[in-house]
């Protein structure tokens, strides 16, 4: 009889063998890459050549066939081991599966390998200089052409943009048709007509993030994903992955901290005896701790109902307005119980408290994820839009 609170075996011997691999390969180069803005493509081939980045590609397609919670398990253990790896984990493995279910067979022949093996970066481009969360509102348009479309617009907070091969664009295919008039692109990003400019960012350096303008930029008619004016209901689908894959990030990028400062408050002494000892420092502890766990599970339950093909909107919007705080508060008083040592990055806690702060924003704010879950809760007639 199957526990539905319990990872099967399989999935048990998949933690622990990722695990494994995150740890001897990413675990000690967090710190350095996170001062650098330098792409990690070494780490990105390193995820392709073990198969992580196409955990939700079918076989057939070169993947590896395996269900939600197996790539949560993935994004949590590589995030503990090093939060920039743990979000390549995240972004490679959604853009394989995007491409995979949704591109042409002549797209997917020309994108899908290179994606797979960790050699081509892509990136996702929705949000715009004036609409954020309103992905309705977009003004990026795609004009019908003899054999495609022609791009034009300005798409801004892009993560990895400047390092892209592939971008996954967003645009209106008909203006009058509100969200029903999206359709998703895959674009060339070194196409001369697309111009890129990274941001100056205090985290995720090596990640980076940027703006990208597509000025007459041509996409062949086999580089649309789905079908006219489904790209709405594609990103609105991979929302409710994304955003339950962000806790999982922040799970593990919290958790790494709180076991960074088990360690540290066990071997500290103050007055005679190890600083554990004194309540000040144990109880936050044990309180992220439990709120870290609960973090994690609702997360896995988010994904179990997704594995399940049940709604989850709800689920993935708590998991998404409530992480970045768990995991923001929970670096701040493992920062605190560091005392003097933990205020330089010689340590990389610093580090990893910029990176998670910007997950309260990625993917959509607090605010609209109150709005998803009260939707949900009450009704769209009685909250509003």
């Amino acid at each position: 009889m199957t526990n539905p609170f319990l990872f099967t075996d399989e999935h048990e011997e998949f933690r622990l063998s990722v695990r494994g691999l995150a740890e001897s390969r990413f675990s000690g180069t967090y710190l350095e890459k996170a001062k650098s803005d330098k792409y990690p493509s070494d780490e990105l081939r390193q995820l392709g050549d073990a198969g992580i980045t196409g955990l939700l590609v079918d076989v057939g397609d070169g993947g590896q066939g395996a269900d939600a919670l197996t790539l949560g398990i993935a994004v949590e253990e590589m995030s503990h081991a090093n939060l920039t790896v743990g979000y390549l984990v995240f972004g490679s493995t959604v853009a394989c599966h995007v491409v995979a279910q949704h591109a042409s067979p002549e797209a997917k022949s020309r994108w899908l390998p290179g994606l797979l093996a960790g050699d081509s970066v892509s990136a996702l481009a929705l949000t715009e200089p004036e609409s954020g969360s309103d992905a309705a509102a977009m003004r990026t348009t795609a004009s019908r052409v003899d054999g495609g479309w022609i791009l034009n617009g300005e798409k801004t907070s892009v993560t990895a943009v400047v390092h892209a091969d592939v971008i996954i664009v967003f645009a209106k295919t008909d203006q009058s048709a509100g969200a029903r008039g999206v359709t998703a692109f895959l674009v060339d990003a070194n196409d001369p007509t697309v111009t890129s400019h990274p941001f100056d960012d205090p985290g995720n350096k090596p990640l980076g993030r940027g703006s990208v303008v597509f000025d007459g930029t041509f996409v062949p008619d086999d580089h649309m994903l789905g079908a006219l004016g489904d790209g709405f209901r594609i990103v609105m689908h991979e929302f409710d992955l994304t955003r339950t894959l962000i806790g999982l990030i922040l799970t593990g990028g919290a958790q790494k901290a709180l076991d960074m400062t088990a360690e540290y408050v066990t071997q500290r002494h103050a007055f005679g005896q190890q600083i554990s000892r004194f309540q000040g420092v144990s109880f936050p502890i044990a309180e992220h701790t439990t709120y870290v766990e609960a973090l994690r599970m609702l997360s896995y339950r988010s994904l179990g109902l997704r594995v399940a093909g049940r709604p989850h909107s709800r689920e993935a919007a708590m998991v998404k307005w409530w992480g970045p705080e768990v995991a923001f508060n929970a670096i701040k008083d493992c920062i605190v119980l560091h005392g003097h040592v933990a205020y330089s990055d010689e340590l990389p806690l610093q580090s990893m408290l910029r990176d998670v702060s910007a997950y309260f924003i990625g993917d959509g704010t607090p605010q609209i994820q109150k709005l998803v879950i009260a939707r949900d809760v009450l009704g769209r007639d009685a909250v509003g839009s």
